[in-house]
């Protein structure tokens, strides 16, 4: 043996990976699509990339990692000399998203704290200075917007507009970082311990929440929302597309996590079973999740619906003084169309503010990223019995999804750093992990400033997305045609006693490569003809987000992101070769 520290069972690898992949993008990510692409029409061709995509990528990352016992700038340069800068790049797009993913945990941190209160602050909105009313900017959006907005991270109007530091924001920053750090402090030995708790906690909330969600008063309606397929969208592009990104990112493809992961492992662990079962775990996870999510989505969009209905009955009695009792839900539209009919004048004085309700719309109000898990979950938990109980349990679900997360994410930094004799033989696994836990600290406090939200979201949409399919198609050609398809199914014989399937090598050699390179193509065209990049910037007077033009040095920094990691890969190359020339 050559030292290496190893998992004490192969159970906790199993469960660091679940805890790793499974994380906020089966919560909030999942259903988003799922809404956005007709319910069980988008289950179809997610469940087809899996098997196409995700279980082989998955697998190979895997074997790559344990074959070789090394992080991913090792294991790559182990591979091939001209390779090294694959794991370069994989490191420096897993520092790019330990950066922002954790700024998450610090919302949910947040969030939490704010939840032991006899009334939830998201409940409703807060008094103007003269006790006369409610704040306008409040009033304007919603009690659960203007605390997002305004409470949680007090955004400027714009990203120009730098703002000062929100306090409240830094130091749950600095405190998602301290129980980061303590979960790695020693490495596998720590973290093998953490995920017993990250990988369970979150199911055992979701089966709390799936109880609630199916007995509240209109979780019938999302559920027959999601499950009632629009078969159509199958001959919709980015309705597979979509399935294979999702595919590709929850699983965390390319960060080096799962090559770090699995470089603890024993010689002769079966991966290839483990790559099965957590790909089949973490998307059974998603749909589980979708479960919940459009039961209380349900519950959410019935309430609105309803409060709607009521809203125009009570204008309509006291508009005409009619009888109490001659108005309700169930014929409303039939009393408008007749009033309407018999006093045409009194009611177009109604027009602004007359409202349409309908609950298919609520329903097809699609809510993406934060927006879901911050604003559309605590909407739907003002609204029920004992709210602070669910708030406390959602946060808390939050947390251990985004701890269990992070964990990958920082081993795939750590771990390559160590396997350097000269880092390993100055610092203890402690320093080290300290140090890179501090520095991504430091540099993620830009995110807690008040416009910091707006570069949080440049970091979401852009810091990974090039450059994990160019890492991984690059990941490919080095497997199969460099080190050579032969000679890796050579090596996975020597690990698990047999050859791979004869499906794997398919996917490997051929349409794994293929369905990349159309992704890819597919971003890059996108990227050029959407033309200049915008974002939704809050407008307090609205009470709502619009859409603005990144500005030109935004623009810059975006397309350093983009290049950054990438640029990498060709840059090692160049080096070895005048190093070995």
């Amino acid at each position: 043996m050559d030292g290496r520290p190893s998992w004490d069972t192969p159970l906790q690898f199993v469960l660091a990976c679940v805890s790793y992949a499974v994380g906020l993008g089966n919560v909030w990510r999942f259903p988003y699509l799922c809404q956005m692409h007709g319910g069980g029409g988008f289950i179809i061709p997610y469940l087809i990339m899996l098997v196409l995509e995700g279980v082989p990528l998955f697998y190979m990352e895997l074997a790559v990692g344990q074959k070789m016992r090394l992080g991913s700038i090792g294991a790559w340069s182990a591979i091939s000399p001209y390779l090294g800068g694959v794991g370069v790049a994989s490191v420096v797009t897993s520092l790019y998203l330990c950066l922002y993913y954790n700024v998450i945990i610090a919302w949910a941190f947040w969030y939490l704290f704010h939840s032991f209160q006899a009334t939830l602050p998201w409940a409703e909105c807060p008094g103007n200075e003269n006790l006369t009313g409610v704040l306008q900017e409040c009033e304007a959006s919603s009690p659960t917007q203007y605390f997002w907005y305004r409470e949680t991270l007090n955004i400027t109007s714009s990203i120009e507009e730098g703002g000062g530091w929100h306090r409240g924001q830094a130091l749950c920053l600095l405190l998602a970082w301290a129980v980061v750090y303590l979960c790695i402090i020693k490495g596998v030995a720590s973290t093998g311990k953490v995920v017993y708790f990250t990988a369970t906690f979150p199911y055992l909330v979701l089966i709390i929440y799936l109880i609630r969600g199916v007995t509240l008063h209109g979780a019938l309606n999302g559920l027959k929302y999601m499950f009632t397929p629009k078969m159509e969208q199958l001959a919709n592009p980015m309705a597979w597309i979509n399935a294979a990104t999702q595919i590709f990112y929850s699983l965390g493809l390319g960060f080096g996590s799962l090559i770090a992961f699995s470089s603890y492992n024993e010689p002769h662990n079966n991966f290839e079973q483990q790559a099965i079962v957590v790909s089949i775990i973490n998307s059974g996870t998603s749909i589980f999740a979708s479960i919940v999510t459009f039961s209380i989505y349900g519950f959410k969009a019935t309430f609105s619906y309803e409060s709607c209905l009521e809203r125009m009955r009570t204008l309509l009695l006291n508009t005409f003084d009619l009888v109490e009792d001659s108005i309700n839900k169930e014929n409303i539209n039939h009393w408008m169309t007749e009033l309407n009919r018999t006093d045409p004048g009194r009611f177009s004085s109604l027009s602004t503010q007359l409202q349409s309700c309908n609950l298919e719309a609520e329903l097809d109000t699609a809510v993406e990223g934060t927006g879901l898990a911050f604003i559309v979950y605590s909407e739907a938990i003002k609204n029920m019995p004992i709210s602070q109980l669910w708030s406390v349990l959602y946060f808390s679900m939050l947390l251990m999804l985004g701890v269990g997360s992070m964990l990958g994410n920082v081993t795939a930094i750590t771990t390559p750093l160590r396997d350097f004799k000269f880092l390993s033989r100055r610092l203890s696994s402690e320093a080290l992990n300290g140090l890179v836990c501090l520095l991504c600290l430091l540099l993620s406090l830009g995110f807690t400033t008040r416009s910091g939200s707006y570069w949080f979201a440049i970091f979401n949409d852009y810091a990974c997305t090039f450059s994990l399919l160019f890492i991984v198609l690059i990941e490919i050609i080095g497997v199969c045609y460099i080190y050579g398809l032969t000679r890796f199914e050579q090596d996975i014989e020597d690990m698990i006693g047999h050859r791979p399937h004869w499906y794997w090598k398919v996917v490997w050699a051929v349409l794994g490569p293929l369905i990349i390179v159309g992704l890819f193509l597919f971003y890059v065209s996108s990227y050029i003809m959407g033309g200049t990049p915008t974002y939704q910037a809050w407008d307090k007077d609205l009470g709502k987000a619009i859409a603005k033009t990144y500005p030109v040095y935004a623009q810059a920094f975006i397309v350093l992101l983009l290049l950054s990691s990438m640029s990498c890969v060709p840059l090692v190359a160049f080096l070895s070769y005048l190093v070995m020339k």
